[in-house]
């Protein structure tokens, strides 16, 4: 979401509390006598030491996955990559090919502990993608590594959280096998027992929508966003896109698989074991708003099942990307043809969240197609140095902002199933009526 941290899963500038590296490029050394694990932190929804089924079967997918030799496990990396850290990546190699597993996994772990630290040095857009991608190699070979012992879904659980925590900060390498890594271990948690989610009760259903009126906000506004069902191509473009007028498109969504499938227990079932950045605070600009990393278990358990002190809610991430069998369940709208762009370049995005959770008043660098249960549009008429304005639509300061009540507005609620256009750079603000999971596409 434009405005926020320029950072994935984290504020910019976010630190790791540090200990002196396993293996620094000064030195070219690996120090084996200290081990620990940054990405494995906290309990995990999954923490259980039940032998795993088909352990062996799981090792020898993993194995077949894997490119056999040294020279097609490695990594091209351009100059900003220190000559010692390709040394070790090469090294790290040579010893997962040649069956050296627990001297690779320390290996490894001297390639996080390095290239964490590169990640976390500077804003997050300076970070040249091939630090990334030398993370992205030592998530894979620690991944692997853990499920070469006597299987556990212990392990598999700790093996899949880096698999995340590579999709989530690092880059694509080697045909995006993070991706099918992270597949195959979730396979075998789900077919071996998973655990409990909390004791039995009714799940908030995220199928109707409702709102109490109390608890949408004067909007100061007369006018509603105009509705169409299934408008062509044409008629979207001529008065919508090229004008730049937000629209609700009706039936475009209705024969969405996620429409009839998509429920916490469906959502627990096919993620509930992922690892994903919440956001904890009602909206991004409170000084108290932060981010961690959690399972989807775990944050439905948390934030969704039961009242915590602080919302939380899952915003703005590429979850599809991550776990592309949810990705199967949404369609890009034909709309989104009218582009420059090419269907790859889509953005889709996913906000998973309770009721009460507000997006500040703010602007988007593209089109936006979005399926949510509350919008309120506000257009802005002066130029504004960042993407999220500094007025708060509910409590607006009219002292500071005098002209902000002369604004013109549009007003919806959408329910699921409707599709709001919101155009290029126009101010929005956002308020979650009730528990919902929703879909944007970002397109040009």
């Amino acid at each position: 979401m434009p405005g926020k941290p320029d950072y994935p899963g984290g504020g910019e500038g976010r630190r790791v509390p540090t200990k002196p590296n396993k293996w620094s490029p000064a030195s070219g050394q690996l120090d084996t006598a200290r081990t620990r694990d940054r990405l494995v932190e906290g309990p995990m929804a999954e923490d259980t030491q039940e032998p795993l089924a088909g352990a062996g079967a799981l090792r020898e997918a993993l194995r077949a996955l894997l490119p056999p030799t040294k020279e097609e496990l490695a990594l091209e990396l351009g100059e900003n990559v220190e000559r010692s850290v390709v040394q070790l990546l090469q090294e790290a190699a040579e010893l997962f090919c040649g069956g050296r597993r627990s001297e690779c996994l320390q290996a490894s772990e001297a390639i996080l502990d390095y290239s964490w630290e590169r990640l976390n040095t500077g804003p997050w857009r300076d970070v040249h993608k091939d630090w990334r991608r030398v993370y992205a190699f030592g998530c894979l070979l620690k991944a692997v590594c853990l499920c070469e012992e006597p299987g556990d879904t212990t392990a598999v659980a700790a093996a899949l959280k880096v698999c995340d925590m590579g999709l989530l900060m690092g880059a694509a390498i080697l045909g995006d096998i993070l991706i099918k890594v992270a597949a195959i271990l979730q396979a075998h948690l789900r077919s071996g027992k998973r655990p409990g989610t909390g004791p039995a009760q009714e799940p908030p259903s995220m199928k109707k929508a409702r709102y109490d009126p109390v608890s949408v906000p004067d909007m100061m506004s007369e006018r509603t966003v105009p509705r169409l069902h299934c408008p062509s191509l044409e008629h979207f473009r001529k008065y919508f896109l090229v004008p730049g007028r937000p629209v609700i498109l009706e039936g475009v969504a209705d024969q969405w698989p996620c429409m009839k499938r998509w429920s916490l227990e469906y959502i627990q079932e096919i993620a509930g074991c992922r690892t994903v950045p919440v956001e904890v605070g009602s909206r991004y600009t409170d000084e108290e708003w932060s981010q961690t990393l959690m399972t989807v278990n775990e944050f439905i358990s948390r934030h969704i099942r039961s009242e915590p002190k602080d919302v939380g809610y899952l915003a703005q991430h590429q979850l599809f990307d991550q776990i592309p069998e949810l990705r199967q369940d949404i369609s890009i709208p034909d709309y989104c043809c009218l582009g420059d762009g090419a269907e790859e370049e889509i953005t889709i995005n996913a906000w998973f969240g309770p009721q009460g959770t507000v997006s500040p008043l703010h602007q988007d660098p593209q089109q936006n197609f979005l399926v949510q249960e509350s919008e309120a549009l506000y257009p802005h008429e002066t130029h504004l140095l960042h993407n999220t304005s500094q007025v708060d639509v509910e409590n607006p300061d009219l002292d500071k902002f005098p002209r902000f009540a002369e604004a013109p507005s549009l007003s919806c609620i959408l329910s699921p199933g409707e599709i709001l256009f919101i155009p290029l750079q126009y101010w929005h603000y956002v308020r979650a009526l009730d528990l919902s999971f929703s879909v944007s596409f970002w397109w040009s």
